[in-house]
C-alpha cells in the first residue's frame, strides 16, 4: 500500500478552461497551475532558502488554413519563498508591475494552494467569424542566491529606477527576475502546456 501523501500527489502541469460558449468574447480562460511543488527536490530547495519561480504564458491564437496566427498574449508571475524566520512560506504574484501578496503559510502545501488558485486571463476572443484556441505554459524554476536576494531587495522596496520617474521600479524587476532564472541550480527548468480545443465566437457575437 502506497503511504497517504504519495497517493494523494497528482501529475504537474497547468491546467486551462475555455469560459462558457456565450462569454467566449467577453472572458478570458480560466489557468491554474497543478501539482508544481509537489516534488520532493523543488520542496527541499524551499526550505533551504531558494525561492521558486512560476511563470505563466497564455496566449490567443487564430486557427489558419495554412498557418495559425498569434493574436495576444498575456504573462505573470508567482514567486514562492521559504521564511526562516517566521517558518513560513510567502507566495507572491507579480500582477503587471505591482507584487500582489498571496499571503504566507506554515505548510507547503497550503502554498501550493495559493500559488495554483485560478486565475481569468483578460485575453477574450474577438467577436470574429474564425476558428481561435488558447495555448497555455507554465515554466517552473528554482532561483539562485543571487536572486533571493533581488527578490527580497524589491519585496523590501529598496530597488528603484536608475532614474527617479522614468519607471517602475516592477518594470526592471520583472524584467531582471527573468533574466536571472536562467541561471537554475543544476540546469533545471521545467515546463508545461495546455491547449484548449478550438471554438468559434458564437453568431449573435460575431454579426
Amino acid at each position: 500500500m502506497l503511504p497517504a501523501p504519495l497517493a494523494a500527489q497528482v501529475a504537474p502541469g497547468v491546467e486551462i478552461q475555455l469560459p462558457t460558449a456565450s462569454r467566449l468574447t467577453i472572458d478570458g480562460p480560466l489557468v491554474r497551475a497543478r501539482g508544481t511543488l509537489t516534488d520532493a527536490a523543488i520542496r527541499e530547495l524551499l526550505q533551504s532558502g531558494f525561492p521558486a519561480r512560476l511563470h505563466y504564458r497564455v496566449e490567443l491564437w487564430a486557427d489558419g488554413r495554412f498557418f495559425d496566427e498569434l493574436q495576444r498574449t498575456v504573462e505573470w508571475d508567482v514567486v514562492v519563498r521559504f521564511l526562516g524566520v517566521e517558518q513560513a512560506y510567502e507566495v507572491v504574484q507579480l500582477v503587471g508591475e505591482r507584487p500582489l501578496s498571496l499571503g504566507a503559510f506554515k505548510r507547503v502545501e497550503d502554498a501550493e494552494i495559493a500559488a495554483s488558485r485560478p486565475v481569468r486571463v483578460p485575453i477574450a476572443a474577438p467577436p470574429e467569424n474564425r476558428r481561435f484556441y488558447y495555448l497555455a505554459t507554465l515554466e517552473v524554476e528554482t532561483l539562485s542566491m543571487s536572486d533571493l536576494d533581488e527578490v527580497g531587495r524589491w519585496l523590501r522596496g529598496e530597488l528603484r529606477p536608475a532614474v527617479q520617474g522614468e519607471r517602475n521600479p516592477g518594470t526592471a524587476f520583472t524584467r531582471g527576475i527573468r533574466s536571472l532564472a536562467t541561471r537554475l541550480l543544476g540546469g533545471d527548468r521545467r515546463q508545461y502546456r495546455e491547449r484548449t480545443p478550438t471554438f468559434r465566437p458564437p453568431a449573435d457575437a460575431v454579426r
